[in-house]
């Protein structure tokens, strides 16, 4: 038997997938994040969403007013596809350094995403050119057609979709955001190494026993849906097995309370608090804490062409409390994930370097 871990000192990870809102809501969830991650790849879908350099550079300014004071964070902005997107706008973007990636939401697929892409011909030009420079695409991969059923739709987009994607566009560089299934991770290994996908705290530790098994749990909704355990199971296989295509990305999705659990609750789950200390537990809870280096800290880095930071953050083992809710201006509050638990490990508040 290995010896026990009961501490981890790794370079300051990154979060390759996060949801900041604006406004108030940008305000009380960002110090979270920027606690834990040096950067982070910020999701586009706001409303309206950021479709132009001009949108991403302003709304990158609004993160960077709202960090605490003294706290290092580098927001990395992305590009909202749609049908009417041009190409020249989203080479400039990566051009000027302002777009990281461009995100690809099939219309009406999740929270935010009615602006997205109706027909896969409108995009084509824009693909190919993403091809050329060398962007990565950033894919939340479902089905949108609402006849398709909900458990399916991942595995259903990998068939209809990103089949033809990677053959038309075989240089694309493309994540698959936040897989939920074995048939994710499947392709993802399967593929070459400009194919990587992001995995959450939440799709390692639930299934959709979580979701639905004595009651409907809205604060365990999210798009993608958790899955069945042979799904989870095949999720912990990944980041066990070392394979640098996969990599940390939250997708921590804040929404109030009273958005949450209403008739027609939002998707997203808000698990930026902690983030990195149920990462932990996932990792070792399957014997695996020697590979959580590589998955939050390097792999990464490495598919976006960054370099890992010089800075260091500890895990302990060490038991703290997560709130039931955290407020935002307006009395409005948010429930974290594992609100109201004690988890068995804990992040030094202080960065030090390398």
């Amino acid at each position: 038997m290995a010896d026990r871990i009961d501490s981890l000192t790794i370079p300051r990870p990154d979060d390759w997938h996060l949801h900041l809102r604006d406004g108030a809501m940008m305000r009380a969830v960002l110090p979270y994040s920027a606690a834990q991650f040096g950067r982070a790849i910020i999701m586009p879908n706001l409303t309206p969403p950021v479709t132009t350099v001009e949108d991403a550079v302003a709304y990158r300014s609004r993160i960077l007013d709202a960090l605490p004071p003294g706290v290092s964070f580098e927001p990395l902005m992305t590009c909202y596809l749609t049908d009417e997107t041009e190409p020249d706008e989203v080479a400039r973007g990566f051009e000027d350094k302002v777009f990281q990636a461009v995100k690809l939401y099939p219309a009406r697929a999740t929270t935010n995403s009615e602006f997205g892409v109706s027909a896969w011909g409108n995009v084509r030009p824009v693909l190919a050119r993403m091809e050329k420079i060398g962007m990565p695409l950033l894919v939340h991969g479902e089905e949108a057609d609402p006849e398709i059923d909900i458990f399916d739709r991942e595995a259903m987009f990998i068939d209809h979709v990103l089949s033809w994607m990677t053959r038309d566009y075989p240089a694309l560089r493309i994540v698959l955001e936040h897989i939920t299934t074995q048939d994710g991770a499947d392709f993802v290994a399967a593929s070459g190494s400009n194919i990587g996908a992001t995995i959450t705290p939440h799709h390692l530790m639930l299934n959709r026993n979580d979701l639905l098994a004595g009651g409907i749990r809205p604060h365990h909704y999210c798009l993608p849906v958790v899955k069945r355990e042979r799904h989870r199971q095949a999720l912990r296989n990944a980041v066990a097995s070392g394979n640098k295509s996969f990599f940390l990305g939250t997708d921590s999705a804040p929404h109030p309370v009273g958005d949450k659990e209403t008739d027609c609750g939002c998707a997203g789950i808000f698990n930026a608090p902690a983030a990195l200390e149920v990462y932990a537990m996932a990792f070792d809870e399957i014997g695996a804490l020697d590979k959580f280096e590589g998955f939050a800290s390097r792999n990464g880095p490495a598919f976006y062409g960054l370099p890992v930071s010089d800075e260091s953050v500890t895990l302990s083992r060490e038991p703290q409390p997560v709130p039931d809710t955290l407020g935002v201006e307006g009395s409005v509050e948010v429930r974290p994930f594992y609100a109201g638990t004690q988890i068995p490990w804990k992040l030094s508040a202080k960065l030090s370097a390398r």
